[in-house]
């Protein structure tokens, strides 16, 4: 079994079901991990943090298990993942990643122009975004973003993104339609998470053509 084919049976609702009712506090370690090396290591861009908090969401309103714990421990995840890529892209192996292309090119790009049209607030508003919530925070050390003003952001972009996520899957894990659908709802978030990227960068590539 992949490694990627693992992790997304993980992420599964049933795998995430299975997992806590055998052991609550290895399943939210496990979250922990997966969160922080999504945001944290800026090769890691494939692993699914959306639909992974969304199905926690889903999974504590089956069980009645409190949000709080889930939500304090992925804003954590999150924020340390960010800290860690600015850190590694202030350094000189962020140059050497760059200069490899151990980083898809193209990516870059895309979140450079983010940066260009958002400013320092790409930081908080690429955490909804995949794959750019995972370059941001790269890119953002190797520009030698103030660490301060990169802290703010940080903070700020994985309090919203993990508790509303989280919350999203809460509220509307209680529905019978979700639950009975929940593999389309996941990949629902995936496609919505992606429009704001294909809004963007639309009519540029329609132009050049």
């Amino acid at each position: 079994m992949s490694f990627i084919t693992a992790i997304h049976e993980f992420t599964s609702s049933s795998g995430l079901i299975d997992l806590f009712q055998n052991n609550w506090l290895l399943g939210l370690s496990l979250i922990f991990v997966i969160i922080f090396c999504e945001t944290g290591f800026v090769i890691l861009p494939f692993l699914p943090g959306d639909s992974l908090l969304f199905s926690t969401g889903a999974f504590l309103s089956a069980t009645g298990h409190s949000l709080w714990w889930a939500g304090i421990s992925t804003i954590l995840a999150a924020v340390l993942g960010d800290m860690t890529n600015y850190t590694i892209g202030a350094s000189r192996v962020g140059q050497y990643l760059r200069q490899r292309k151990w980083i898809n090119p193209r990516h870059i790009e895309k979140t450079e122009q983010w940066y260009q049209r958002y400013g320092g607030a790409t930081v908080s508003i690429a955490r909804f975004i995949p794959i750019v919530r995972t370059i941001a925070p790269f890119l953002a050390g190797m520009s030698k973003m103030e660490i301060k003003r990169f802290a703010v952001y940080n903070i700020l972009g994985a309090s919203c993104w993990c508790m509303l996520l989280i919350a999203a899957g809460y509220w509307l894990g209680k529905i019978d339609w979700v639950q009975k659908h929940f593999q389309w709802m996941t990949l629902g978030i995936i496609v919505i998470s992606l429009v704001p990227v294909a809004i963007h960068f639309y009519p540029k590539s329609k132009t050049a053509s």
